[in-house]
């Protein structure tokens, strides 16, 4: 089955509503309550022994096969901030405590009355200073959901397939845990599953459980945008949890209106350097069905600037090989044709 969509696909994928997130990067707080509502509602094994990555707050490091969805933290230092002041870019962080922490500062429009207790809060403003020595950009990461999948492209079993709602799942019963899938993806995400880590000691209901062997060993593991919420007309436990509504779960069109208003928004408050990633239906992998709104580069937040799908180019490849071979026939034969008229 092949991850590339024809007209005739994207009618009966719009006909189904296809759904998707938008994640608002510009409001996360890096609380990662999306990633243990994912871990929870799906029974993901902990990440190692909760070690911290001794460089970094964030304790997950990436996506993989345990963990499907990751908060990012991006924590630029002086060197980084001063690089990119003089590129001539306007700075915007995202406030995370620091010793002293900032004043405040003006107003804040963001704040009115009664929004937090009832305490006076409009003449306080939490706006993050544009620090020159540290900055913190944060951003939950997920599964893209391309509309051409490489990972389903390359799936030798068909076991990664595109569900009624635009979304690409794994099935577990049928993957055979060969690991195309894993060079087929340009953004990294999809991972084949280790053996050795703890699984949760509660049940669904939170009550005391066995500790349980780690499942689905050797499977290509990845987001589902949680299909059974889906089929039961929910909305999946990352948007569900997510305190600051920074990530939206909707239909694909319904999301990219809210994700190009937003950055109109930003763009207004002078917040120039907003733009959004994966919204583009013309990229490498045709758009992808979670579209991130960025406050820098691409590159800053560790996502390829321009990802593409290793088999876009097949089907040129093909009709160039069909062409060269087409030739090389005609031209033995046209020899066969000169050899007998001597």
């Amino acid at each position: 089955m092949s991850g590339h969509l024809t007209e005739s696909h994207h009618q009966t994928r719009d006909e189904h509503n296809h759904k998707g997130f938008f994640t608002d990067t510009s409001i996360c707080i890096g609380c990662k309550a999306c990633e243990v509502a994912c871990k929870e509602w799906n029974r993901n094994p902990a990440d190692s022994d909760w070690k911290l990555s001794e460089s970094s707050y964030d304790n997950t490091g990436s996506l993989g096969a345990d963990t499907w969805r990751h908060v990012a933290f991006v924590e630029q230092g002086k060197e980084k901030i001063e690089a990119a002041r003089e590129s001539g870019r306007k700075l915007i962080g995202l406030g995370m405590p620091s010793i002293g922490g900032p004043k405040p500062r003006g107003t804040n429009a963001f704040l009115e009355r009664g929004d937090l207790g009832d305490g006076d809060l409009s003449g306080l403003d939490t706006a993050p200073p544009d620090t020159p020595d540290f900055r913190w950009l944060m951003s939950s990461d997920v599964c893209k959901h391309c509309t051409n999948a490489g990972c389903l492209d390359v799936c030798p079993t068909g076991a990664l397939y595109r569900t009624e709602f635009g979304t690409v799942v794994v099935q577990e019963d049928v993957c055979n845990g060969c690991g195309t899938c894993v060079a087929g993806c340009p953004f990294g995400v999809i991972e084949r599953r280790k053996d050795g880590i703890a699984q949760p000691k509660t049940n669904r209901d939170f009550t005391p459980g066995e500790q349980a062997a780690t499942p689905n060993v050797g499977v290509a593991q990845k987001c589902t945008l949680c299909y059974d919420r889906l089929t039961d007309d929910q909305t999946p436990a990352c948007a569900q949890a997510c305190p600051t509504t920074s990530i939206k779960f909707g239909s694909k069109e319904d999301l990219a209106k809210i994700a190009r208003a937003r950055v109109r928004e930003l763009h207004k408050q002078g917040l120039t350097e907003a733009r959004l990633y994966g919204a583009n239906p013309k990229d490498g992998v045709g758009g992808t069905g979670s579209v991130f709104l960025l406050l820098d580069e691409p590159e800053v937040y560790g996502l390829p600037p321009d990802p593409r799908v290793a088999t876009a180019d097949l089907p040129r490849m093909f009709k160039r090989a069909a062409i060269a071979a087409a030739g090389m026939v005609g031209a033995v034969a046209l020899a066969f044709m000169a050899g007998g008229r001597r």
